[in-house]
């Protein structure tokens, strides 16, 4: 029997949503020269964000079927990145190289302000989670984006242990955009060995410094539900 989502599950997919926007180790661009570089115009300020900002805007959002998605409580998201973080500690992934996915998963800068919120569709068995996150340094945004583009492009099928499951994972990059200045879209097929199984499909726009994040996991997701994540993502990134 499909089981619905569990509240746990979605705060778990709330951190990594929050997390895969928002960590990553930043790039160096400079290189040595023989003169000093001209001057560029100097930047504008970026524009701050606060939680409340960022969950009013959260709240306005709906999926599909004209569903208002509930916005998850700052305590809630907070639980859900500690339990999260000590899952990842001690997850062991094969082969070993596809670690990356728990180091790139295991910080959300102290900086960054977020909020998330989810709907659930009882009737197709799936739920739809969306995360926003803004940072100071939209770089970090943009460093982290291709990072996780990397991480999949050389981790395509990986079995992860965690939380006493055994966890295998096909990943793909998909063809699909946002409105943002940058997008990335990833199709996840996981199959548990209790012999369950479940597809995601995870999008992530950036404009600035403020990213959305969204995912979509069922039984029969496609690449096709990209539509729908693409709405919720470009309504928030409109505010940046």
């Amino acid at each position: 029997m499909r089981r619905r989502p569990t509240q746990a599950a979605l705060l778990m997919t709330v951190f990594l949503a929050l997390a895969g926007c928002g960590s990553g180790t930043g790039t160096g661009t400079g290189t040595a020269t023989s003169s000093p570089p001209a001057p560029s115009p100097t930047p504008s300020p970026a524009k701050t964000y606060t939680d409340a900002d960022l969950s009013s805007i959260v709240g306005t959002l709906k999926d599909s079927q004209g569903r208002a998605l509930t916005v998850v409580p700052a305590a809630q998201i907070d639980q859900g990145i500690i339990k999260a973080k000590e899952i990842l500690k001690g997850a062991v992934f094969t082969p070993p190289e596809c670690n990356v996915f728990a180091d790139s998963n295991s910080q959300i800068p102290e900086d960054s302000t977020y909020a998330a919120g989810t709907t659930i569709s009882a009737a197709d068995k799936t739920a739809i989670v969306v995360t926003a996150i803004a940072l100071k340094d939209a770089k970090e945004l943009t460093g982290h984006l291709e990072a996780s583009r990397k991480a999949v492009a050389a981790c395509g099928k990986f079995t992860a242990e965690l939380a006493g499951q055994k966890v295998t994972t096909e990943v793909q990059e998909i063809d699909a955009a946002t409105g943002g200045d940058q997008s990335f879209a990833a199709l996840a097929k996981e199959s548990l060995s209790t012999g369950e199984a479940q597809t995601s499909l995870t999008m992530t726009g950036i404009k600035g410094n403020l990213a959305a994040t969204a995912v979509k996991a069922g039984p029969d997701v496609t690449p096709a539900d990209a539509a729908e994540l693409v709405q919720l993502i470009d309504t928030i990134l409109a505010h940046g």
